[in-house]
């Protein structure tokens, strides 16, 4: 592939990456400065909720060990995203179908645009217990480098109910569908990965026969 359809071939990964990092970070910095932890808004009724919660570990609000655990992740991501930015240039340059580079490159923006609030946001903004946050507090931030929390505001319980009691698992439990709360970065990622699923075969089952 010449230099030139290498530049075309990378303006859709780049503008994917752009566009999410934007919405996500935006969306961000909207909720830390203008609600304080666990505030909600009513989006569409009980269906869909702005809940503003803070993220110390994975995506959909899994935590990760502690503080060290905490640094490990931050770090692994750093990794694990440069491996992916590295993976979205060799599909490119080998001219993979453009669904599997949307992807991969969804996948990679949602990545980074998390590391960004691991990475700066202990450094950036106050604490948000009971206030809303400060942006670039004069005392300092309410952490320290790969320490920050991942903001998450998006909630979206359609279902809620009883368990019956015949059923065999969980039966006369309240339940919730969907109970993660989470972000729009979280969204990249998910709507990355379904994308994979449905294409998997015919990317790489179609790279293993070319291979054979």
């Amino acid at each position: 592939m010449t230099s030139q359809a290498k530049k075309t071939g990378l303006i859709i990964p780049i503008a994917i990456t752009f566009i999410v990092l934007l919405l996500d970070q935006a969306s961000k910095f909207w909720v830390k400065t203008n609600m304080y932890l666990n505030q909600e808004i009513p989006v569409f009724g009980d269906w869909a909720i702005i809940h503003f919660t803070e993220n110390p570990g994975m995506a959909f609000g899994m935590e990760f060990g502690g503080e060290f655990g905490k640094l490990f992740l931050s770090l692994f991501r750093i990794v694990a995203v440069s491996a992916l930015g590295y993976y979205v240039y060799h599909l490119v340059k080998n001219k993979a179908p453009r669904g599997i580079i949307i992807a991969i490159t969804l996948i990679f923006a949602g990545a980074i645009g998390n590391i960004i609030d691991s990475v700066f946001y202990g450094i950036i903004f106050s604490d948000s217990y009971y206030q809303i946050a400060e942006f670039m507090p004069a005392n300092g931030g309410y952490g320290s480098w790969l320490h920050g929390r991942v903001v998450d505001m998006i909630y979206l319980p359609v279902i809620k109910g009883v368990v019956p009691d015949w059923s065999p698992v969980m039966a006369g439990d309240y339940f919730i569908f969907f109970r993660p709360i989470f972000n729009l970065a979280d969204t990249a990622i998910s709507v990355g990965v379904g994308l994979i699923l449905i294409l998997y075969r015919q990317f790489w089952g179609e790279e293993k026969k070319q291979k054979a």
